[in-house]
């Protein structure tokens, strides 16, 4: 018996949302940014994905056509998807330009340094 498309989707969206918020609570900056990425990722095929799984349907309403809006696709959760694809790109280079900076000041890459609370 083969899994619906529907649970193998909710299975990918939990694996990346599970895997995200392991290394957004690691200790190494590197790691939390990759877990954003990865639950930025999640959250996108979620929402693009609530706009029904319709394989192979135009997104568009043809002119002249009878009006049954079960034989086209959601055209508004694609366009979300990619603006937050933009968005979250544009946020990823930000903290890892910070990450960078953080690296090169302090010589190391943890997020919450125990030397410095005994200072």
């Amino acid at each position: 018996m083969m899994p619906s498309l529907a649970l193998l989707v909710a299975v990918f969206v939990g694996v990346f949302t599970t895997c995200g918020v392991y290394l957004v609570l690691r200790r190494r900056v590197f790691d939390v940014v990759l877990g954003l990425t990865l639950i930025s990722y999640a959250v996108n095929l979620f929402i693009f994905f609530m706009g029904r799984l319709a394989v192979g349907k135009p997104p568009i309403i043809e002119a002249g056509r009878a009006l049954n809006l079960s034989n086209y696709a959601d055209p508004l959760p694609q366009a979300l998807v990619l603006t937050a694809i933009v968005i979250s790109f544009g946020m990823t280079a930000v903290l890892l330009a910070i990450a960078v900076r953080g690296q090169i000041e302090n010589g190391h890459d943890a997020v919450d340094d125990e030397s410095e609370r005994l200072k």
